[in-house]
């Protein structure tokens, strides 16, 4: 990666640390609070240690004013909008709330093994920088009497492998921190900004980008705020953690395996994988594949919210008022259809409800949350539909697909990585999940790695056309189906992602609804993981941990999967 020999430069720990330090170093004073502090925030000793937002810890802190604590818990994305453009809020005051809450998460410490981590949410901090563009914002309102642009004045976060200029984009590597300073931008960055938005912050990823742990040896692990002894996901689990602890009004991930769609299901909050190339994704970080691009699978970047209108509201921005093909020449120019409003009471969808993998076995909290949501579609006058199991469509075929393409680089060795990589692997990665590659679908050894990418398309081309049958037979408007085995589950468990990757093989658009939660009453059972890597279910640990459903529509049908999800989300949340 570099050219300088390791014996003349910092070892990787200092560089790691020093920019730890750095960052940490970029809160305010003011805004950092004493470890005894944080510790009794965090339930330390209790019996609900770690459990961050039934602590309340943002409000308990003293931090927030009561204003800016209403600013953050009762405002959305789209309320936020219409009040800064009426100078009801200033952006100052708003980008304000929302730095100081997501300092407050970053702050936050772990409990049991993790009780000396912090939740380490964030990677680059730039609160100061963000509140300058504020008062420009803010400047320019006053003067012009108009606003800036459709997100004016809007905080927003994005993942860590977006580039800002100026600001590291590590994508989880030491090395990336000997690299120069970027002096461009990711063209999703740029659209944002010409948008009126202030982005403030980048958010968490794992070591690759290619676990459902976010942690890496510079900015350490994001631990979930729903339980600090759980994983907030992968591979935009800073983003899913800091959303959850409401520290963000709306952020951006990106997704090749489930990195949106984890995350937003872990953290119990919404997340939405747009078809691949609709939103803009050129110019970030080469990783976890060059260019960002395989054949077969293309990654999405898409939003994550607390709610579906700020789903719906990021994609109508980015997609129609943005015109992201002026900005990425890889992006397909198709405006955002206004679909009218959903009324749950007059549109009656077919939904398909997609069967549990035999090879992949739901724990018992996910299986009941499927159930209770069809039970419950049903009664609201939908029509639902128990796919049969077909082994052309499974799951499982899905994710090997999926590993497959992905594993067109080779599989190196732990010690080829390390040696690559110039510092150890985390640990989600040294366990070996990616082995599951290792076992893709039958091709002939002797094969040109051409002539097995062209077999792989083949086969991916048999997965689709599967599916499309099965749409086209049950005249379906979507597909129901677990983002998961699991809700999120201790660190380093979460096993091969098949329910999120089997959906990035097809490219269907896919949104994740958070419903219910995990319980011990409801499931007391403990259970073994089925699969290899697989997590065990533990019902005192997971008590209580966000549960959620995902939505599948076919490709190029973004806006009748939010359209659903709306409908969906009213049946099942009273949204």
């Amino acid at each position: 990666m570099g050219e300088i020999s390791q014996g003349q430069r910092p070892s990787w720990e200092v560089v790691a640390k020093e920019h730890a330090a750095e960052q940490l170093n970029n809160i305010p004073a003011a805004w950092r609070l004493p470890k005894d502090t944080l510790g009794w925030l965090s339930g330390v000793g209790t019996a609900d240690e770690g459990r961050l937002i039934r602590l309340q810890a943002a409000r308990q802190s003293g931090l927030l004013s009561d204003r800016e604590l209403d600013i953050t818990e009762k405002h959305t994305a789209r309320d936020l909008l219409p009040k800064l453009a009426a100078r009801q809020l200033t952006s100052v005051e708003v980008t304000v709330a929302f730095c100081k809450r997501a300092a407050l998460a970053q702050q936050l410490v772990g409990t049991g093994s993790f009780i000396s981590l912090c939740t380490s949410c964030l990677t680059e901090i730039f609160f100061d920088e963000a509140i300058e563009r504020a008062k420009e914002a803010d400047r320019y309102l006053e003067e012009n009497g108009k606003v800036r642009g459709p997100l004016h004045g809007l905080p927003i976060s994005m993942k860590d492998s977006f580039v800002v200029k100026g600001r590291h984009a590590t994508v989880g590597y030491v090395e990336y921190l000997r690299q120069p300073l970027p002096e461009g931008e990711s063209t999703l960055v740029k659209l944002l900004q010409d948008a009126g938005a202030i982005l403030y912050c980048k958010t968490n990823v794992p070591q690759t980008m290619m676990t459902a742990d976010s942690e890496n040896n510079i900015f350490g692990r994001t631990l979930n705020p729903h339980n600090t002894q759980l994983n907030a996901g992968g591979s935009t689990g800073g983003e899913g953690a800091l959303l959850a602890f409401r520290g963000s009004p709306l952020g951006v991930g990106t997704d090749i395996a489930g990195s949106i769609r984890i995350p937003a299901a872990c953290c119990g909050i919404y997340g939405f994988k747009p078809t691949a190339d609709r939103v803009p994704f050129g110019g970030q970080n080469a990783c976890p594949f060059p260019r960002n691009r395989l054949p077969g699978i293309v990654p999405a970047a898409g939003p994550m919210a607390n709610t579906l209108a700020d789903l719906r509201l990021f994609m109508d921005v980015v997609v129609s008022e943005g015109r992201p093909w002026t900005y990425d020449g890889t992006t397909i120019d198709i405006p955002w259809r206004k679909l009218a409003s959903p009324n749950p009471n007059n549109h009656k969808l077919v939904v398909g409800i997609a069967p549990e993998d035999e090879e992949f076995r739901l724990h018992p909290p996910v299986k009941r949350t499927i159930e209770d949501a069809a039970r419950k579609l049903e009664a609201a006058g939908h029509t639902v539909v128990r796919l049969p199991t077909d082994p052309s469509r499974s799951i499982a075929l899905g994710g090997r697909l999926a590993f497959a393409f992905y594993g067109l680089e080779g599989h190196p060795s732990n010690a080829e990585m390390e040696a690559e990589f110039g510092e150890p692997l985390v640990k989600s990665l040294a366990v070996g999940v990616h082995p599951f590659a290792r076992n893709p679908p039958p091709l002939a050894p002797h094969w040109s790695e051409a002539k097995k990418v062209a077999e792989w398309h083949r086969l991916r081309g048999e997965y689709c056309d599967s599916w499309r049958r099965a749409w086209l037979e049950h005249r379906l408007d979507v597909v129901l189906a677990p983002g998961a085995i699991s809700t999120a589950v201790p660190h380093d468990a979460f096993g091969v992602p098949v329910y999120t990757a089997a959906w990035n093989v097809t490219n269907y658009p896919a949104c994740i609804i958070p419903y219910g939660s995990s319980s011990k009453a409801l499931d007391p059972s403990p259970m073994k993981g089925h699969a290899a890597f697989d997590a065990d279910y533990n019902p005192e640990l997971q008590d209580d941990a966000p549960c959620a459903i995902q939505v599948i529509t076919p490709t190029f049908k973004d806006e009748e999967c939010l359209h659903a999800a709306f409908i969906i989300d009213e049946v099942l949340n009273g949204a």
